[in-house]
């Protein structure tokens, strides 16, 4: 079957798995080792000149981890993949080989607050900086280009509000302007949207949401499309120059479509150490294994439920962009064709007070800082996640004080309902 391209639902099962050697266990097992032994003397010089690939300590690779690298990548249709120990990891693992002291990254103004904080706040304590753009707006966000702007970072369907992001367009400029365009798609996933056949350079994910889908373990990846030239400039010089800790290696010189991945586990994992361990690694390949069936369940319950809700009169807006009435809804055909994804936010009537009380009232729904679990959760960002923003900004992020973020699981969608109902009946009231 060498010559047929598998469907995705049997990728997400065999993609980068094969029986294990030693064993022949059909599950991909926990490699729970720190260090590996070496053949020879000359074994490891090769390993560690970067000559050979293979297994030198689990700060850098691991063989469980491996496996969840190859399968996320062969899933997003990238050259290769990096692990790490969260979302917020990977994001800064993206940057880590494009940026230096005095550049900047072109940020969309809808991201999830922690993100916000992360690049407006933490950033800077690397000599980075972050101009946050409505990209909605594509000539704001080419003004927002200058000569020290290293990429273009956006949601895929942003958190909280569901926006789809018009991928296409974001590709065009970023690719005018000679830079990567980075494209969190966790909120969406491989399998309701596809950032690099959409023109994304680098896709990152917070695996511990959707890919995971039990709310067990945290974990982050960095996938690259293989497809950015990063010679072609000399505005990624960790890529194409001399890197003095291999002796000269030129990355992309040297390894071509696979230059930034081996990259980020050579200097970025051995440096920063967002490592991810083997046991999250574990739980998210047996998660990703029912991704397709658990994200048409997600999807098909947070359509109901977003009718429901725009239907009832104690509601004052519904942000979900599968909704006919979604300024988004017109984007769901090119860039997330499976569906809209099952994360989004209602206005209730009544404010802060009233949506502090609705979450209180829930029974099934659960009150937690997460997304993307079986189980449905919600959270009011204005009092949570996105506290920390002033008002201006939480606006701009879709997190005002009276919306609440839901993300709906896979229950009886009728239970889901009648949950909703009782607690905005006492929110309401």
């Amino acid at each position: 079957m060498t010559d047929r391209q598998l469907g995705f639902d049997t990728l997400q099962i065999h993609a980068g798995a094969h029986p294990d050697p030693a064993t022949g266990a059909r599950q991909t097992p926990i490699y729970q080792t720190t260090a590996y032994v070496f053949r020879d003397a000359d074994h490891a010089a090769a390993l560690f000149n970067l000559q050979e690939v293979g297994y030198i300590y689990s700060r850098l690779t691991n063989p469980t981890v491996s496996v969840l690298a190859e399968r996320i990548a062969t899933l997003e249709g990238g050259a290769g993949a990096v692990c790490c120990s969260s979302g917020h990891a990977a994001q800064i693992m993206a940057l880590f080989p494009l940026m230096a002291p005095g550049r900047n990254v072109v940020v969309s103004t809808r991201l999830y607050g922690g993100s916000i904080t992360q690049f407006s706040q933490t950033i800077k304590r690397f000599g980075w900086s972050a101009k946050f753009v409505d990209m909605d707006d594509v000539e704001a966000v080419k003004a927002a280009i200058d000569d020290d702007t290293r990429a273009i970072f956006c949601e895929s369907i942003a958190n909280p509000g569901g926006y789809i992001t018009d991928l296409p367009a974001m590709a065009a400029v970023a690719d005018e302007a000679g830079l990567p365009l980075i494209v969190d798609n966790t909120t969406a996933t491989p399998y309701l949207c596809n950032p690099i056949a959409l023109g994304a350079t680098l896709v990152v994910h917070s695996t511990t949401k959707y890919l995971t889908g039990n709310g067990t373990v945290t974990g982050g990846c960095v996938v690259d499309s293989g497809k950015f030239d990063w010679s072609a400039s000399d505005k990624f010089p960790s890529l194409s120059a001399p890197e003095p800790a291999y002796h000269g290696l030129v990355f992309h010189e040297a390894l071509g479509p696979m230059a930034y991945t081996f990259h980020s586990i050579a200097i970025g994992l051995r440096d920063l150490g967002m490592t991810m361990n083997p046991q999250a690694a574990h739980y998210t390949l047996m998660g990703i294994e029912t991704l397709s069936l658990r994200m048409e369940r997600h999807v098909a319950n947070a359509g109901k439920l977003a009718t429901w809700l725009e239907n009832d009169p104690r509601i004052d807006v519904v942000t979900y962009p599968g909704l006919a009435s979604s300024p988004y809804h017109g984007r769901i055909a090119s860039v997330c064709p499976k569906g809209a994804g099952a994360l989004f936010t209602f206005g209730v009537k009544g404010g802060y007070e009233a949506c502090v009380k609705l979450v209180d009232a829930l029974e099934l729904f659960s009150h937690v800082a997460n997304l993307g679990d079986t189980r449905s959760l919600i959270i009011h960002p204005a009092s949570t996640t996105h506290r920390q923003l002033p008002p201006e900004q939480q606006e701009a992020a879709g997190a005002a004080p009276n919306m609440v973020r839901v993300s709906i699981g896979i229950e009886d969608v009728d239970d889901l309902i009648a949950d909703l109902d009782q607690a905005l009946a006492k929110a309401t009231a």
